[in-house]
């Protein structure tokens, strides 16, 4: 079952920001440069942590994860968004590759 999750990083590096930045895409959708929406199985969870932590500097950068709960239930209405609107994550035929 997916959760979804709201992402954000404060990574100091600009090379370090951008590889985050690519990396998050993968998995989710940027709502802000900074911040992802992404609905993860428990193992996606796991591999992002995996990748994650070999890309950030664990004394300067802080990447935060906030459960929102099952894509199915109030994960998917618990963000509300004002002036533009989010995209419906259902509407992206997205693949993730590893």
């Amino acid at each position: 079952m997916r959760s979804v999750f709201l992402i954000a990083y404060d990574v100091t590096d600009g090379k370090r920001r951008t590889k985050i930045h690519h990396k998050l895409k993968g998995y989710g959708e940027a709502l802000q440069y900074s911040l992802f929406r992404c609905a993860l199985t428990p193992s996606e969870r796991m591999l992002l942590r995996s990748e994650m932590w070999e890309l950030i500097n664990h004394t300067t950068d802080r990447v935060l994860l906030i459960d929102l709960g099952p894509d199915e239930g109030r994960g998917r209405s618990a963000l509300e968004s004002w002036g533009k609107p989010l995209e419906d994550p259902a509407s992206h035929n997205g693949i993730l590759i590893i």
